[in-house]
């Protein structure tokens, strides 16, 4: 592949930054050692981009770092012929753009002495102190003779590990890549390709959920270049033809100008042409592409409350695209990333993309955790102690992969289910009733809620509350939902394999599919809790709290009717040596009859908890399925399971199994239901039942 190929994203880059040169720093490097009292030929552009974004920086650091790496280094080079320290500096550079501190820039200078030098953690720490030290090793890969095939995905889980405790390793490991795949056209093509594939399946959303959009940008153009060279060639040939298609935008951008100057706000406004994959895009949502596609007009201003006002201009003295319009900063995406987008037609028509942020959202927008700075450092700029280098900044995706991962023990799964996980590239928040939140992506449904929230102690999850109304586990959750998750009391009962078709998590699935695998002869269906033993006479049988007399029989209450003592009951012999019964009243007893079935006699037992279910018919209102649960605890209830109907003209029907202490206490429950407000009728379960 030619060099032009493999750096497509090069006419998108920042003005006044250009790309390292690569044979002048070679040459620099060749130079050997520096002088002791100045910084390194090699490391001008490195200076210059650190201290743009940090005047008052120390360089001592890192000109040591430098002449650690350029000794360790000597006489490597880079398959492209550059002398190996030319890597180690270019990825230090694309750090300093995106304003890296000093710390993470050593560390980037060091980070492959260790993997390819002579050089030890040991000297690393002695040299750097322990911070580096930890960078350096979170980004060292894991060598092949150890672990074979596994190296890759084992040392990705070891990065991931890292980047759990300092988000840092994660930056230095991107900017590795994204140098590597700008130099990736003297490999191979098939080589070319795996690196390609992975950079797409893991580093591309690692940056994404990061929010290094800079990164992020430029690598998708780079694999888009590899592995989809002919609509690559397509896009790039289309770009090429539309050079001037900025004019309509500029043309735009003027009088957007003209129209804050007039309001009073003070703002600059940029056009900022799309990268590559965003006109493939594109050129794929709308098919033909105007002028104003090719780009974005981007509006910088210095607080919140001016992107509104910007809005509002925009709004009022242009027409507005409103299924364009999307405030990301009132609820910011999970990656940090805050802006107002919006759309607006000019006076020919032409449509163009507007992102409203501020300076400081900006910042953060092109270069996500890394324009974080080091996010350990107290206040006052102390190093923190050991035991408190918890990351404020862990986001609540990078906290589930972590979790469980520790359940993937074999690299395989890790490797296929990270993949799977990456994919998923939104996320919601649900609030749990008790307090709390749970971050999950979007599409997960309860029982991803459930083992969030539980671990493995979710397998006995029987049902769940979603914004306090009872719903299936199957249920999808929508950012906001407030979720309750009901727990079996019966610590034997598990999954069953249907939960796999509603788990979208990676922790939930991994959980899931262990326990199946550990209870192969349940096939997954949750374990029957015990009953208590009914005594019976040599001759006869019993059944829940029902006894017949027929040898060898079970006995079973029927559904449909759910009889209690003292209800007036009847048998009916059924399949497999089984009698069911029914209320003398319920209709499957004068359906059995006309068959001409001989009914049984049957009498009830002492047992001390009894089962029943009902239904409550009600008006729809706030807190309806509260108060009533509430009524059925107070009654000495419990509720064994319960489903809410849709509501039919402001008519909700509920139906409850509950298991009570003693039957006598039925007709209290009965009125203490009753007695809620909105419900006007509860009854016991009376439908047509199959024998």
């Amino acid at each position: 592949m030619s060099a032009e190929a493999t750096t497509p994203g090069a006419h998108s880059r920042r003005r006044g930054l250009p790309r390292i040169d690569l044979r002048r720093l070679g040459r620099a490097a060749l130079l050997g050692p520096p002088s002791r009292d100045r910084l390194p030929d090699a490391m001008g552009h490195v200076a210059d981009a650190h201290r743009a974004h940090h005047p008052d920086a120390d360089l001592t650091v890192l000109r040591r770092a430098y002449v650690l790496a350029e000794a360790s280094h000597r006489g490597q080079f880079r398959k492209s012929g550059e002398p190996y320290i030319t890597h180690p500096l270019a990825v230090t550079l694309i750090l300093a753009e995106l304003g890296a501190e000093t710390t993470t820039l050593t560390a980037s200078l060091l980070h492959d002495t260790v993997e390819d030098t002579d050089v030890t953690l040991d000297q690393v720490r002695a040299e750097f102190g322990a911070e580096v030290c930890y960078l350096v090793d979170g980004v060292t890969k894991l060598e092949k003779v150890d672990y074979g095939a596994a190296a890759e995905p084992e040392t990705f889980r070891k990065m991931l590990v890292a980047t759990g405790n300092d988000v840092r390793v994660m930056s230095i490991k991107l900017a590795d890549r994204l140098h590597n795949m700008r130099t990736l056209g003297v490999m191979r093509p098939e080589k070319q390709v795996r690196i390609a594939k992975v950079t797409r399946d893991v580093l591309i959303p690692l940056a994404e959920r990061l929010g290094v959009q800079a990164l992020k940008t430029e690598l998708e153009d780079l694999v888009f270049a590899i592995l989809h060279p002919e609509e690559y060639a397509h896009t790039r040939a289309l770009i090429a033809d539309n050079a001037t298609a900025g004019d309509a935008l500029a043309a735009i951008s003027e009088d957007v100008r003209r129209v804050l100057r007039e309001a009073g706000i003070a703002a600059e406004v940029l056009v900022r042409p799309r990268h590559f994959v965003s006109v493939h895009r594109s050129g794929r949502k709308r098919g033909e592409l105007r002028g104003t596609d090719f780009g974005r007009l981007l509006v910088l201003v210095a607080e919140d409350a001016d992107c509104y006002a910007v809005l509002g201009e925009l709004h009022t003295c242009f027409t507005p695209v409103i299924s364009e319009f999307k405030d990301f900063i009132a609820a910011p995406k999970f990656n940090l990333y805050q802006s107002l987008h919006t759309a607006v037609a000019g006076p020919d028509g032409a449509v163009a993309e507007v992102l409203i942020r501020t300076h400081q959202m900006h910042k953060v927008a092109e270069a996500g955790v890394v324009a974080l700075g080091n996010p350990y450092a107290s206040a006052d700029g102390a190093e923190p102690q050991d035991g408190e280098r918890a990351d404020p900044t862990r986001p609540g995706w990078l906290s589930r992969l972590l979790e469980w991962q520790q359940s993937a023990t074999d690299p395989d799964t890790f490797w296929t289910t990270l993949r799977a996980d990456l994919a998923q590239d939104a996320e919601i928040t649900v609030f749990r009733a008790e307090g709390g939140m749970l971050g999950l992506p979007v599409g997960a449904s309860c029982v991803d809620a459930a083992y969030a929230q539980y671990g493995d102690t979710a397998h006995g999850c029987v049902g769940a509350r979603v914004n306090g109304r009872l719903a299936p586990l199957s249920t999808v959750l929508g950012d906001g939902d407030t979720v309750q998750l009901l727990l079996d009391r019966d610590t034997a009962s598990g999954p069953s394999p249907e939960w796999l078709d509603h788990a979208r998590t990676p922790a939930a699935r991994i959980a899931i599919t262990g326990w199946l695998a550990a209870h192969p002869a349940s096939e997954g269906l949750p374990a029957a809790a015990p009953r208590t033993p009914v005594p019976v006479s040599a001759d006869r049988r019993g059944g829940a709290n029902a006894v017949v007399d027929l040898p060898g029989a079970t006995v079973r209450l029927a559904g449909c009717c759910t009889p209690v003592p003292p209800d007036a009951v009847t048998g009916f012999s059924v399949r497999g040596g089984v009698v069911t019964v029914h209320r003398r009243e319920c209709r499957a007893v004068a359906r059995m009859r006309a068959l001409d079935r001989t009914p049984l006699a049957v009498s009830w037992a002492d047992e001390p908890e009894y089962r029943v279910t009902l239904h409550a018919e009600s008006f729809g209102r706030p807190r309806l399925l509260a108060d009533l649960t509430e009524a059925i605890a107070t009654a000495g209830a419990a509720i064994v399971a319960a489903t809410v109907e849709p509501p039919s003209e402001q008519r909700v029907r509920h139906t409850y199994t509950l298991e009570l202490p003693d039957a006598a206490g039925l007709p209290g429950l009965m009125r203490a239901m009753r007695d809620v407000p909105g419900v006007y009728d509860v009854s016991r379960a009376q439908h047509p039942a199959t024998a």
